[in-house]
């Protein structure tokens, strides 16, 4: 257990001092107070002292009469004293109740400032509910106006779904109804292109068979020119032998001459026969057009070039002319030919108009 301690002199009576000056401030205090408030009081009469001195010659009658007025004089003194006193406890009174009278009086005040404060707190809380009510009600109609809004925004949503919704509904009605149209459209363009492509297949297949019944015409045609060239070739170096070998030198080499001319004026007809096979009329192509091609060609028929030497002023034609005997490629028959023979077609010109080139 821990020891208490006990409390010094000067400790024990710190406190009691205290309160003893802090009552003799507050006496003072309402003294000075009582004297403030304290009304004008009448002046004092003046204490007349008296001194007797007494003289060796008086008498003893004087001496009594002074013994009497001295005995006056001290009981005038001691009246005056007690009224003083009176009147001093007379002011410590009034001091005192001037005093009480302010403390009640400021107690008063402290009461009616209470009772003020109490009353201003009293509004103060009267309005607070006020406003209180006030605020709730206004959050209860901005509630009420919130929810009448959500209301209102909840039934335009429905309206404006159900609007689209049957917008909807329309544009599916309408796209469906759009949709059977398009494939009566299709099916009926479906079938006239059918129809197209089934008269064209059988245009096409007509123009095959005809276009093969040219062609193995043509093949006949060529066959049987190219036999006859042929054959005629044949039959003219036979009889050019024939003379070569029964005729003198100067006569096999006329011979072999004449022979070298109709032998040239034949290739010169098959490559204008085979240039005309595969010639493309343009759409300038007229008659009287004349083109002069620079023709180029190796021993065994090929075709090595071909440009145009004299132009006929149509370029459309001019190139037409340049293709069809560069399609030629290469002229077989000329694989035979004599040297001095293929020496003319080494390099040669010759002349195309579109009659020698109508197909």
């Amino acid at each position: 257990m821990q020891q208490q301690r006990e409390p010094s002199a000067s400790e024990s009576y710190f406190w009691p001092s205290v309160w003893a000056i802090g009552l003799h401030v507050l006496v003072f205090g309402m003294l000075f107070v009582s004297f403030a408030f304290t009304p004008e009081l009448p002046p004092a009469k003046p204490i007349v002292q008296a001194t007797l001195y007494q003289l060796k010659s008086k008498s003893q009658a004087t001496t009594q009469t002074n013994q009497k007025i001295a005995g006056e004089a001290k009981k005038s003194a001691a009246r005056q004293t007690e009224v003083e006193q009176l009147e001093q406890k007379k002011v410590e009174q009034e001091a005192v109740k001037a005093a009480e009278q302010k403390k009640e009086e400021a107690a008063q005040k402290a009461e009616e400032a209470k009772k003020a404060d109490e009353s201003k707190k009293a509004d103060e809380a009267k309005k607070a509910d006020e406003a209180k009510k006030a605020d709730e009600a206004k959050k209860t109609a901005e509630a009420k106006k919130a929810e009448e809004k959500q209301l209102a925004d909840i039934a335009k949503k429905k309206s404006e779904e159900e609007a689209k919704k049957a917008a909807e509904e329309e544009a599916k009605k309408a796209a469906a109804e759009e949709a059977k149209k398009k494939i009566v459209e299709d099916a009926k363009k479906k079938a006239a292109e059918d129809a197209k492509k089934k008269a064209e297949a059988e245009e096409a297949k007509k123009k095959v068979a005809e276009d093969a019944k040219k062609k193995a015409a043509a093949d006949a045609a060529k066959k049987k020119s190219q036999e006859a060239a042929r054959k005629s070739a044949e039959d003219k170096k036979a009889q050019a032998l024939a003379d070569l070998l029964s005729d003198t030198p100067q006569r096999q080499q006329a011979l072999a001459d004449e022979q070298g001319d109709e032998v040239a004026g034949d290739f010169d007809d098959l490559i204008r026969m085979r240039a005309a096979e595969g010639w493309a009329r343009p759409p300038s192509a007229r008659k009287g057009m004349t083109v002069v091609l620079q023709i180029g060609m190796l021993p065994d028929g090929t075709v090595t070039s071909v440009s145009v030497a004299k132009s006929s002023g149509d370029g459309p034609f001019d190139a037409s002319a340049v293709a069809a005997v560069k399609n030629i490629g290469r002229l077989t028959e000329m694989q035979g030919m004599k040297p001095s023979d293929f020496a003319q077609y080494r390099s040669f010109k010759m002349t195309f108009t579109p009659e020698d080139l109508a197909p």
